[in-house]
């Protein structure tokens, strides 16, 4: 019984913690497709243009070298500079 119960600890808590992985990746990706669609629509002439361009290289690098929080706070910060 004690095994038993144990058991469905263990799995219950790898279930858990798997959606929160999958959500920061989510998370990147849907910045990202935000960004580069903020980006597509700049004026020539914005202030910020280079530095949220820079951002957007950077969370792309950061999303391939699987560093999905770093992605993440990067396009984020690109888009509050965007907006």
């Amino acid at each position: 019984m004690k095994r038993t119960a144990l058991a469905g600890l263990f799995m219950s808590a790898a279930m858990l913690t798997s959606p929160v992985f999958a959500a920061d990746n989510n998370l990147c990706t849907s910045k990202l497709q935000e960004l580069e669609a903020k980006v597509n629509s700049l004026p020539a002439t914005s202030a910020n243009a280079p530095e949220i361009r820079r951002l957007l290289a950077s969370a792309k690098a950061s999303q391939a070298a699987n560093d999905e929080k770093k992605c993440a706070t990067e396009a984020t910060q690109a888009l509050s500079m965007a907006n």
